[in-house]
């Protein structure tokens, strides 16, 4: 799980963990890992595990394979720390939230020196974070690719909540 949020934010994580308002914590509960406030985390031992439906809020969960998938939900804790972002042009921002990968004719601004396949923060040109993907092409390779070349593959972004909010848990 590291290594994904590591791919975003770099060393940041720790800032996660260790913030000014006080100490957070990452917890795994029926393959999901919730990040919450120690303070939270002493109130939710009151509960069983087995009644405790959730807590904190999910950075993600861990597939069937074992694989860990970020959620959208942690893109407001991702957003502030991101290393490598991409700022989508207006008229590519609908198309990023429908779910597709975000194109070089849609690209707007990319942060110097991403590598391919780095993980990234999608921006609206207004700076409003609308979701994160990994880096197709890195910020040279973009340069150069014609505008229908896809720049960032599609992970997750804030339309989700609307296309899937039936078995979004």
């Amino acid at each position: 799980m590291f290594e994904k949020l590591s791919k975003y934010i770099g060393e940041n994580i720790k800032l996660l963990v260790d913030r000014p308002d006080g100490t957070y914590c990452f917890r795994l509960h029926q393959d999901r890992v919730y990040y919450m406030s120690e303070k939270i985390l002493k109130l939710a031992t009151n509960f069983s595990r087995d009644k405790l439906v959730s807590v904190g809020t999910c950075f993600g969960k861990f597939s069937k394979t074992k694989k860990f998938r970020l959620h959208i939900t942690a893109l407001d804790f991702l957003a502030p720390y991101a290393k490598f972002k991409v700022w989508v042009k207006p008229g590519a921002e609908q198309s990023f939230l429908y779910g597709n990968h975000v194109l070089k004719s849609g690209l707007g601004r990319i942060t110097e020196n991403t590598m391919q396949y780095q993980g990234v923060v999608v921006y609206s040109m207004a700076d409003v974070p609308l979701g994160f993907g990994v880096a197709a092409k890195s910020t040279q390779e973009c340069r150069r690719v014609d505008p229908m070349s896809i720049v960032v593959f599609h992970q997750a972004d804030v339309g989700e909540f609307i296309r899937n909010e039936d078995t979004l848990t």
